[in-house]
């Protein structure tokens, strides 16, 4: 892991926090000295709001986005006494593991090091089937790598019953607009609805959106490989290129073409893995609802699919991944090892910077092409009619996501921003230095990072780049690491009451092993103790003192140790 400071901005990154915070989030930060006589006054005002039965607008704890890391963090602050309100910008709580993303993929990790919420999350999982009188889908006690698949339906009831009796208060339709500090304190956060305070917050979502806005160091895209001296990073290119012209006859790139310069394979730039949905579909006639038909279907979209096929291509690497799940449904995921998949390339660059029209954008593009996308295997002439008739037999389900026509309500945001913390995690610390004296979770997901980038040069064919097939160490695990409190911590100086559990401190590469839903519910309730903590000992997150943090980490079943060398 490389010491963060002081900080050296590469040429690569394109915004960090300080003085750039108006041009990197959608607001400017406001700086404010509050007085006595206004803190009273804000007390008074507070007190008043309560006894008229208004929203509670004051925490020890606020969480800013409930993804899994979020929720996770949410749920471990309150077990530890906290108060906590959880601030979710959008109308769905859980984020992927509540919205489609229902093949867990612990089974690439080892699970014995998964204990805590993400344990207990699961196991109730389990029950909620089998006090319905269905069969357990899994067992999560035994920690194999068998799949462990679930409904999203149930994950959600799960997860808002977890909320629920932890006593945390949850308001969705809060997104963010601006944060108000005290030197490197943040006072409040401001959202549509109003201003929140408390004395301890925690960024829970995927894209680093509260600690962008507080106005901390920040980075996009990918490290080059002298940056942190990664062999895996840079631009990467281990899938083979498509003798195919990726132009039209204009000598203009074929719409799904996003670069036309393979550039140097060394250098880091601000492209991201590709964002996608991932679909609960069925084959159960009593369930299916029929697919939704695209609005404006272009076919030309499709062309240079056409043509890799007219090459002699493999059509079985056109589609996309099915993972069974229970009652007869199906996760579908982008294909990390496919040329073309419901993945739209290049397509959540701005996603980070983005407003919320313009994220409500950004998400029905992809909404979109991925109903194109669909439409095309299922119509088109070109694709062979075994493959064909094998997604026109899909659906999506009656009994899941009603509230947004049965489609996924999240999209997968696989990477974003990063925290530029204390300490950056990277290649070597996942694969050579995995041991930390601060360690909050342990995180053993493959390095694994699909396309970030389709190129076609002229003359030279067409070729996906980006992608990262995953790095294992054996037995279908990844390597087994130290998450450090540190990579959680903004520098001091800039903010002293922030934890950023999801957008943490890593590069490109480490994002590529970090960013995965169970990683993240252990990392966040790492967060959640040690800000409840923070609160209880009146002193800043920095300072928390660790070994007192490690003992509340183990009462709350977190898993610490690293397993032996061979296991």
């Amino acid at each position: 892991m490389e010491e963060a400071e002081p900080f050296q901005e590469s040429t690569h990154e394109t915004q960090s926090g300080g003085n750039h915070t108006s041009a990197s989030f959608l607001h400017p930060v406001v700086i404010i000295m509050p007085s006595v006589r206004s803190l009273v006054l804000a007390i008074l005002l507070l007190m008043a709001a309560a006894a008229a039965g208004a929203e509670p607008r004051a925490a020890d704890v606020i969480v800013y986005g409930a993804t899994p890391g979020g929720f996770s963090a949410a749920i471990a602050a309150a077990r530890e006494g906290a108060s906590v309100m959880l601030l979710e910008p959008t109308d769905h709580i859980g984020g992927l593991s509540t919205g489609g993303l229902s093949h867990c993929d612990s089974n690439q990790m080892v699970r014995s090091t998964l204990m805590g919420l993400f344990h207990e999350w699961h196991a109730r999982i389990v029950k909620d089937y089998t006090d319905r009188g269905r069969e357990a889908p899994y067992n999560p006690a035994i920690k194999d790598q068998a799949r462990w698949t679930f409904e999203p339906h149930v994950a959600l009831r799960v997860t808002r019953a977890m909320l629920d009796e932890a006593g945390v208060k949850v308001l969705t339709d809060h997104d963010l607009q601006s944060v108000t500090k005290d030197g490197p304190r943040i006072v409040s956060l401001v959202t549509k609805r109003g201003a929140f305070t408390a004395r301890v917050f925690i960024d829970g979502s995927y894209e680093g959106d509260l600690m962008a806005a507080a106005g901390v160091d920040w980075t996009i895209g990918r490290e080059g490989r002298d940056d942190y001296g990664e062999p895996l990073a840079g631009r990467r290119y281990p899938k083979p290129g498509m003798a195919i012209n990726g132009f039209d006859d204009a000598g203009r790139p074929l719409p799904l073409v996003t670069a036309q310069d393979r550039g140097d394979e060394a250098a880091g730039d601000a492209n991201l893995m590709v964002y996608s949905f991932r679909l609960c579909l069925t084959t159960d006639p009593q369930n299916k609802v029929p697919m939704t038909a695209p609005t404006h279907y272009d076919p030309a979209r499709f062309e240079i699919i056409r043509r890799y096929l007219e090459a002699g291509g493999d059509p079985n690497q056109i589609g996309f991944d099915l993972y069974g799940l229970p009652g007869r449904k199906v996760d579908g995921n982008n294909s990390i090892g496919r040329q073309f998949s419901i993945g739209l390339v290049g397509g959540g660059t701005e996603w980070h910077t983005a407003t919320k029209a313009e994220r409500e954008k950004i998400w029905e593009a992809h909404k979109q092409y991925t109903l194109e996308f669909i439409h095309f295997l299922v119509h088109d002439p070109s694709v062979p009619k075994p493959i064909r008739d094998k997604y026109a037999s899909l659906g999506f389900c009656q009994d899941e996501f009603a509230n947004s026509g049965h489609f996924p309500p999240a999209l997968y945001v696989r990477e974003s921003r990063r925290l530029r913390g204390l300490y950056v995690i990277s290649q070597k610390d996942i694969m050579n230095e995995p041991e930390k004296d601060d360690p909050i979770a342990i995180s053993s997901f493959p390095i694994d990072s699909h396309d970030c980038r389709r190129v076609a040069v002229k003359g030279g064919g067409v070729v996906n780049e980006g992608t990262i097939f995953p790095v294992r160490k054996g037995r279908g695990q990844g390597y087994a690491y130290h998450v450090p409190y540190r990579a959680v911590l903004p520098k001091p100086a800039q903010c002293s009451n922030l934890l950023v559990p999801v957008a943490l401190s890593c590069t490109h590469v480490g994002m590529s092993s970090l960013r995965i839903e169970g990683a993240w519910m252990v990392i966040g309730q790492g967060a959640g103790v040690a800000a409840a903590l923070a609160v209880k000992e009146g002193v800043a997150v920095r300072d928390v003192d660790y070994p007192r943090l490690r003992v509340r980490l183990l009462a709350q079943d977190a898993a610490l140790d690293l397993p032996p060398a061979g296991e």
